[in-house]
């Protein structure tokens, strides 16, 4: 209803209501008089502010709830990254295993790829709290988005620092993240690293899983 004094959002409506209640409950006494739509007033108050109440926890329960969905998630995905890149150079490792595992197997009635000789380009924007959004390009390429030929994407590797420390420059001291085949690739963060500089290198690996040459460090602070 337009221009309606009663608000319509519940937590307005709720302190609307209780200074409703109120002032009618001060204003009929005085009066010495209780209205029958007083009487119904004040028996649905109670069971509004139940209802309001069990509603409010359970929102709060399962934001809680996807924010630890969100967070076991990324623990989990980064050890398996982890894990499954370790797994794909160890040298004992055969095509039947890496099917077992379900980890990628290359063709080998394919070209050879070219040993990748320019590096990625890497801009950062932050969607939501806790998130970046990685833009790939290439340096030679820097407005468009599509890979070198013979480029099966880009090795993303993250450091986290305090803020104020000195970057890392030693690619040693990036740990691994992910292999990007595609031009975004969104990082999801744990809230115990709300406030570090993330900085990010990365290079393009071929087909063949050869590494090219790696980027300039990129950096942004992982926002709350």
């Amino acid at each position: 209803m337009p221009n309606d004094y009663i608000p319509r959002p519940d937590g307005d409506f709720d302190a609307w209501m209780r200074n409703f209640v109120f002032g009618s409950v001060t204003f009929w006494g005085n009066e010495g008089f209780d209205p029958p739509a007083l009487t119904e007033l004040l028996l649905a108050l109670p069971e509004w502010t139940t209802a309001y109440t069990a509603a409010t926890a359970a929102q709060a329960a399962a934001r809680a709830a996807t924010v630890a969905k969100r967070q076991a998630r990324t623990a989990l995905e980064r050890a398996a990254r982890d894990l499954a890149q370790y797994s794909q150079t160890y040298p004992v490792i055969t095509d039947p295993i890496r099917a077992m595992m379900g980890l990628s197997i290359t063709d080998p009635s394919r070209t050879p790829a070219a040993s990748p000789t320019s590096a990625p380009l890497l801009s950062i924007t932050q969607p939501d709290r806790l998130t970046h959004t990685l833009r790939l390009a290439d340096e030679h390429t820097p407005t468009r988005t599509a890979r070198p030929p013979g480029i099966r994407g880009a090795e993303i590797w993250l450091a986290l620092t305090p803020p104020g420390a000195p970057l890392p420059t030693d690619p040693a001291a990036f740990r691994f993240l992910t292999l990007s085949t595609r031009p975004r690739h969104r990082t999801s963060f744990l809230l115990a690293e709300q406030g570090l500089t993330a900085a990010y290198m990365l290079r393009w690996v071929n087909t063949r899983g050869e590494p090219g040459p790696w980027s300039g460090i990129a950096t942004a602070t992982v926002a709350a």
